[in-house]
């Protein structure tokens, strides 16, 4: 059984003192492929190190966090663009906005998303959307873009039947984390409507664990738990589950 986990944060330093051991559990459990989310100028050394030790395993992508938008945000961007004329990547991500932790900077988060939007359609790959408190407002962005071209992933999908409603018109996929496990969550309710052709699987590690590890150090290995509560949810097996959402996440990041 393949599984993918299409967005991790592995170079993150709560991994510093067992990331090798995590990574051969994470292989053991079956995850055939880690796809790694940029954060800022500071998170790529430690991101194309651990490419290099671990080709064709740790995959990573290029983009500005929306959290690390501040007033340097254009430096940023040139950086991520520097990054992305050097050198193919699979995605351009994680992108978005996030209104939970600080409204300070919103405009500049939209502008920030759209410029690396069109840089992902230059490019011909997808997006992975960091849209905490800002479903709704992604959305309207992607749609007043206009460019079928642009595909992707809303990553740590929470929201409504509605908003993944809105997200399949797009064409985009909705990527399922710890969350799903969370008794109050209401995601496994939401997911009960959704298609598995719409959905891929992800940990963010090392945040956002599923049970029993909640409020633990997330890891890849996990997303083995969060397939077998999407089967559970859609009354399949976790082998289907496996099979389905691989291929969406391959099929996206261009693997097949």
């Amino acid at each position: 059984m393949e599984l993918i986990d299409t967005h991790t944060h592995l170079y993150a330093k709560r991994f510093d003192s067992d990331r090798d051991e995590m990574i051969e559990r994470a292989k053991a459990a079956g995850i055939a492929t880690c796809y790694l989310p940029n954060i800022d100028s500071e998170s790529i050394p430690g991101m194309m190190a651990l490419e290099a030790q671990y080709p064709d395993y740790c995959v990573p992508m290029m983009g500005l966090h929306p959290c690390s938008v501040k007033e340097d945000y254009k430096k940023e961007l040139a950086i991520v663009r520097e990054w992305l004329e050097k050198r193919a990547f699979v995605a351009v991500g994680e992108i978005g906005i996030d209104l939970y932790w600080d409204k300070t900077f919103f405009e500049q988060q939209k502008e920030a998303f759209i410029q690396q939007a069109e840089w992902a359609v230059e490019y011909d790959i997808p997006i992975v959307i960091h849209s905490r408190e800002s479903i709704d407002i992604i959305i309207d962005l992607i749609q007043q873009m206009k460019e079928p071209r642009l595909k992707g992933i809303f990553h740590c999908f929470t929201g409504t039947k509605a908003q993944s409603e809105a997200i399949i018109d797009l064409g985009f996929l909705m990527g399922i984390g710890g969350v799903v496990t969370f008794k109050n969550g209401g995601l496994a309710e939401t997911l009960v409507d959704i298609d598995l052709n719409h959905l891929v699987l992800e940990t963010d590690a090392p945040y956002l664990a599923p049970k029993p590890h909640r409020g633990k150090r997330n890891e890849s290995a996990y997303v083995s738990l969060i397939a077998d509560k999407v089967a559970a949810v859609k009354e399949v097996s976790t082998e289907t589950v496996a099979r389905v959402t691989t291929k969406n996440a391959k099929k996206l990041f261009g693997a097949i």
